[in-house]
């Protein structure tokens, strides 16, 4: 039976293989690399939720933007293809401590994203978190609507409150509802 996502910390999703020696390159929403050499073991999660096992991080480096990721026992390309698709996760235990201010991606789904000079406008709920690497990224709302995860627009992130304040750029919310019509 699946385990629920909720019992999971998503780190990463798997893109493709990469090289020859089983090597697969990874959507990564970690601090980088490092973290995974750090956990030194994690689950792979099949879409459905279903667990695929633990796998042991034998490297992790940075190639071309991308988080490249060698499991022990994966060791040629078609193994590495077979796992296109997976997510890289923990146990929500195996979580690092944060420091006062930092936040994980993962927490902010669900936060009411609201303008920081005026309350009363909510512009929706984080339903995904994109990562662009170099530490920013796109929150995009229910709606559909996409904004830049930068220190210059998302001026208050409380995620332990379930809210992000913003200052948009004059005219994206227009933009983006005159594409939607």
């Amino acid at each position: 039976m699946a385990e629920p996502e909720s019992d999971w910390v998503i780190l990463a999703e798997i893109v493709r293989e990469r090289g020859n020696r089983g090597e697969v390159a990874v959507n990564d929403l970690t601090t980088g690399p490092g973290r995974f050499t750090e956990l030194g073991t994690v689950t792979l999660l099949a879409s459905d939720e279903a667990v695929k096992g633990d796998f042991e991080v034998e490297e992790a480096w940075e190639h071309k933007g991308f988080t490249i990721l060698k499991f022990k026992g994966i060791d040629s390309i078609h193994e590495a293809e077979s796992l296109r698709g997976f997510r890289v996760a923990i146990r929500p235990s195996r979580r690092r401590p944060l420091e006062p201010g930092e936040f994980f991606f993962g927490d902010l789904a669900g936060c009411q994203v609201i303008d920081a000079k005026n309350e009363n406008l909510v512009y929706g709920r984080v339903t995904a978190v994109h990562e662009q690497g170099g530490g920013s990224g796109l929150l995009e709302l229910e709606d559909g609507l996409l904004i830049p995860f930068v220190k210059e627009i998302c001026v208050g992130i409380k995620p332990d409150q379930g809210r992000i304040e913003v200052n948009l750029p004059d005219g994206l919310v227009e933009l983006f509802r005159e594409q939607q019509s």
